[in-house]
């Protein structure tokens, strides 16, 4: 337990720790990618103390409470997800800029992050070494063995700051012991205690100071941590380093050679990151004093500009979600636009409906040049390439040569420099804003890219919402267009068939008349035909509720078709159609009509399989237990040739036809639909022996029932 006066205690707990600036930066540009790639984000949080302290605690805290509590920092970003990643860095890049009594803005922290970051990759050395198997548990613990300074100058900073830069040692633990009746090691074991880790890493922090004797039985990653933090002090030729290495089983040279690596490592890490370690103050300095301030100012400086912007960005979207209307909001983006970045005047471009081109928007003074401005995406050109590449792009300040759409708009806009600004919602571009503005203007804005970046996804998702209304009463209409002319379709593709018969038996009925033989039964299959054009036709306008089809007799539809097709002149002599029914009624769901229609045109895709003449079977096969549910299954098989592997993937889907003129390639697709609007299933066997299609058909059931209407 924290033994400590109560004002220290109570302002532990609510002490914000500071992060290196240069650290704050790159998160801030991960946060502000399209996608958060967790790995890549934990690399980075793992090189400061103070951040990493930060996901940790919140990952482990009640909010977040999971099972097994490890140490884990890609476990831990993964936990909070990225939109709580995102709020922190943005809360904490906030108040580090903003907090003028900041701790951050008073001590230099370059010191601090080299010692704990080449500590903790010396303890991850060790544990390697040492084959213990946790070496992340070993590298966050060196990581976070001197968090406790960090929370002692968040909290005391009159009382601690000139402390903060002494050096690491049993003389500063019994200063901070008489000063502030606690030592950092017991603050920053308080604080991870705090976490409930199942892990001895608090008690790795606390005893990071005790003698190397007193730890010769503590647990593994207690011993690995007060190794590493000595070795980071560089005192490698020190009597009792080398002694708990022969404890440890790593030899002198193993130790050597661990830490010139880690110090390696380190120094890359600051040259990637920025961080000038040669400048970084030494004890005891104070800021004022500190030689190369003035580069630590100036990274200050930048982050102050990232913080701004993004606060500039995010109240840019909130104004943009509250307006009504794409007329309004695209008024209101350019002028946010000009006022922002100092653009002469701005342009905005969006993509059309088929997203292959750019069309001006009527905004401001250019409404009759923009009306019909066009650019298409596929020609070529800077703004193109923005809305194909979802870049950023600055266009005639390079003496590069412009397309003549570029040069068109810089005497529009009455500037020489164009910054192209991608709108993008997501993983879509919307279009593209297109400010003026003078040369020096664009090396300005240059620096600038992120928040323009920025401010470029705020106006996108405003814009995708106020085009969605729009768009969504559109494809409505466009929706119901393509289904009219698809039910067109089908109802010529239908009629066709029937018409098709009714002409043929007006042949015959020619015929018999002519000779003065009985033509009944040819007059009542006319009459039949007749009134299933009508069904048809009425089918694609009717809107109504229909009762349920009153089912149909299988055996009696199948002797129907066939005797409809051998009595036309649509047969060839050479083919022959066989009917094969059951003994007793089998009533399906269904009208008749709709069961017609499947086989006629089944059997008219059988016969145009068979040219050169073959036989066709339709027949009613019986019962046939599926799933547990009870079908009839109807079939017509031809002996043809069989269907080409390629058509039968697709064979229910609408195609084009490749029987020639005046077929539309919708026949099987029709059958298909129709089986559908009685519950059944089809399926398609085909080989070089010919081809069958098997139809489940569900049997009937009594009971009577209205239900919406069906074509």
């Amino acid at each position: 337990m924290l033994q400590a006066d109560p004002d220290i205690r109570q302002r532990l707990q609510v002490a914000r720790l500071p992060i290196l600036p240069q650290i704050l930066l790159q998160l801030i540009q991960h946060c502000q990618s399209d996608e958060i790639v967790v790995p890549a984000l934990a690399e980075l949080i793992a090189k400061d103390p103070g951040m990493t302290s930060k996901i940790l605690g919140l990952a482990h805290s009640s909010a977040y409470h999971r099972a097994g509590r490890k140490a884990g920092l890609e476990q831990s970003l993964t936990a909070l997800g990225t939109d709580t990643i995102k709020s922190l860095v943005v809360s904490e890049s906030v108040f580090q800029v903003f907090n003028d009594a900041s701790y951050a803005n008073s001590v230099d922290l370059r010191l601090f992050w080299q010692h704990s970051l080449e500590t903790a990759l010396l303890a991850r050395g060790i544990a390697e070494k040492m084959r213990y198997p946790h070496q992340e548990e070993a590298y966050l613990a060196g990581l976070l063995h001197d968090i406790g300074r960090l929370a002692l100058v968040t909290a005391s900073p009159q009382e601690y700051t000139r402390s903060f830069l002494d050096q690491d040692d049993e003389l500063l633990c019994a200063f901070e012991q008489s000063t502030l009746h606690v030592s950092h090691p017991q603050v920053g074991s308080w604080l991870i205690e705090n976490w409930d880790l199942d892990s001895f890493m608090a008690d790795s922090v606390l005893y990071h100071h005790e003698s190397m004797a007193r730890l010769e039985s503590a647990h593994p990653l207690v011993r690995i941590v007060r190794l590493a933090h000595r070795l980071s002090c560089h005192n490698t030729d020190d009597l009792d380093i080398n002694e708990a290495g022969g404890l440890y089983g790593i030899t002198s040279a193993d130790l050597g050679k661990i830490s010139n690596q880690a110090r390696s490592q380190v120094k890359t890490f600051a040259e990637l990151l920025g961080i000038d370690l040669a400048a970084a103050p030494q004890a005891s300095a104070v800021t004022a004093n500190i030689p190369g301030e003035t580069v630590q100012e100036e990274v200050r400086q930048q982050l102050s500009n990232e913080v701004r912007n993004l606060m500039l960005a995010s109240e840019a979207g909130r104004s943009f979600s509250r307006l009504q209307g794409e007329a309004g909001l695209l008024e209101s983006v350019t002028r946010s636009a000009r006022m922002l970045f100092n653009f002469e005047d701005v342009i905005v471009l969006l993509m059309n409906g088929a997203g292959k081109a750019l069309i001006g928007i009527p905004v401001g003074e250019h409404k009759q040049r923009l009306t019909e401005f066009t650019i298409a995406l596929g020609s070529g050109g800077l703004i193109a390439e923005v809305a194909l590449q979802r870049r950023l792009a600055f266009a005639g300040s390079d003496g590069n040569p412009l397309g003549i759409a570029e040069e068109q708009l810089l005497r529009v806009l009455g500037c020489e420099s164009l910054v192209c600004v991608p709108l993008i919602s997501g993983q879509r571009c919307l279009g593209v804003m297109v400010g003026g503005v003078a040369p020096w203007q664009a090396a300005v804005l240059q620096r600038r890219e992120r928040f323009l970046k920025s401010f470029g996804e705020q106006a996108a998702i405003a814009l995708e919402s106020a085009l969605g209304e729009r768009g969504e009463a559109s494809r409505r209409v466009a929706s119901v267009a393509e289904e009219y002319r698809e039910s067109s379709r089908r109802v010529a593709h239908e009629v066709n068939n029937p018409l098709s018969i009714i002409k043929n038996y007006l042949s015959i009925l020619g015929g018999k008349l002519d000779k003065h033989e009985p033509v009944v039964s040819e007059l009542s299959i006319l009459n039949e035909e007749l009134d299933r054009v009508g069904h048809i036709i009425k089918g694609l306008a009717d809107l109504k509720p229909t009762l349920r089809d009153a089912g149909a007799e299988v055996n009696r539809v199948v002797r129907d078709i066939v005797r409809l097709f051998r009595d036309t002149e649509f047969v060839p002599a050479s083919v022959k159609i066989v009917a094969e029914t059951q003994d007793l009624p089998t009533e399906i769901e269904g009208s008749a009509d709709k069961l017609k229609q499947i086989l006629v045109n089944l059997v008219k895709n059988a016969i145009e399989a068979l040219p050169t003449g073959g036989e066709i079977h339709i027949a009613n096969n019986g019962h046939v237990n599926r799933d547990g549910q009870l079908y009839i299954e109807v079939s017509v098989r031809d002996s043809g040739p069989g269907i080409p592997s390629e058509i039968l993937e697709n064979l229910f889907s609408p195609v084009q036809s490749t029987k020639g003129t005046g077929h539309q390639g919708l026949g099987l697709s029709i059958v298909h639909n129709l089986v559908k609007k009685v519950q059944g299933l089809i399926t398609c066997r085909s080989s070089s022996r010919g081809t069958a299609f098997e139809i489940l058909l569900p049997i009937r059931k009594r009971n009577y029932q209205v239900v919406p209407g069906e074509n």
